[in-house]
This record gives structure tokens, C-alpha cells and sequence, in this order.
């Protein structure tokens, strides 16, 4: 089956023909549905509702099933993310060690508080209860880097190097 594809500012038709690829690829299969999604998600950056709406629709699932998945799980955002992600440890060992300020100077640079994303889509803020990181708090993982012994100053400086990098 192929649906009338919705209109959408983040879906242009390339992205749209790899989502019908991999509906295709699950129509039939059990339980398919977080994998949909996840491979959705990697495509268009996050879920917007029309997508989970085409999904559910495509999969021939009810449109509450589908929400439900894609709102349980926390892999998963109805929400636009930032090119770069940025968790910074909010656990025990970084909060006494600063970590409130870093928090602080970010969302004072760039105008983003925890689970939000800067307006030009660069950067989203998480703040996570431990990175496992301890011995090197604070701490904030960029993307998939680990930085460490950070000061306000010292986080921003790294937030800085990406801007300029994309």
C-alpha cells in the first residue's frame, strides 16, 4: 500500500522514499515497530506527529499504538534535536563540583534549557543523572564525547569548537 504522503518541513522526497523503504521491509513483520521508528528517527532527526500518523497508518496499526511506543521510550523524540546533543551529568559527584553553573552558562549562551533544542537546531540539552564519570567531574558528553574538569568557561570553550565546525 502507498499513502499520500503529508507535506512536511523536515521531509523532503528522498527522505520520504527511504520511509516507505523501510515500512516496506516491516509491513509484515511482528513487532516491527520500534524498529520503524528507530530508522525513521535516524532519517528525519526525530518523530514529527504526521510521521507516526504515516507509519500507523502504513503499518496498518492504530495511531495510539504507535504514539505509544514512540512516547514510552526515551530513544525516541516527538520533538526536533539539535545537531549536536549535549548530557551533562547532573549526578551527586558533578552537582557539588559545579555542574548547576555549566548548566547555567549554557542555557545563558545559547537560550536553551534541559530538553530543549537552540532555535537554529545546533545544539539540544539533556541533563542525565550520572554519565558514569565520576573520577572526572564534572562532566558533559557532547555527541559522543566525554569531557571532563569542566568549568563554565571550560564547557562553553567546547560548545564554541563545534559551532564553528558545523
Amino acid at each position: 500500500m502507498n499513502f499520500q504522503r503529508f507535506q512536511h518541513p523536515d521531509i523532503n522526497d528522498n527522505m520520504w522514499n527511504e520511509i516507505d523503504e523501510i515500512i516496506n521491509l516491516n509491513r509484515n513483520v511482528n513487532g516491527a515497530v520500534i524498529t520503524v521508528l528507530r530508522k525513521c528517527q535516524k532519517i528525519v532527526g526525530y518523530l514529527p506527529a504526521m510521521l507516526v500518523d504515516y507509519i500507523s497508518l502504513s503499518l496498518n496499526l492504530p495511531a495510539s499504538e504507535v504514539f505509544g511506543v514512540a512516547t514510552f521510550y526515551s530513544l525516541f523524540s516527538l520533538k526536533p534535536k539539535g545537531r549536536h546533543t549535549i548530557k551533562v551529568c547532573t549526578g551527586t559527584a558533578c552537582y557539588v563540583k559545579g555542574t548547576k553553573e555549566i548548566i547555567g552558562r549554557i542555557d545563558a549562551e545559547y537560550g536553551i534549557k534541559e530538553g530543549e533544542t537552540t532555535k537554529d537546531r545546533r545544539f539540544s540539552l539533556d541533563c542525565v543523572r550520572c554519565l558514569g564519570a565520576c573520577g572526572l567531574a564534572p562532566a558533559m558528553v557532547v555527541d559522543d564525547k566525554t569531557y571532563g574538569g569542566l568549568t563554565p568557561d571550560k564547557a562553553l570553550e567546547k560548545l564554541r569548537e563545534l559551532n564553528w565546525l558545523r
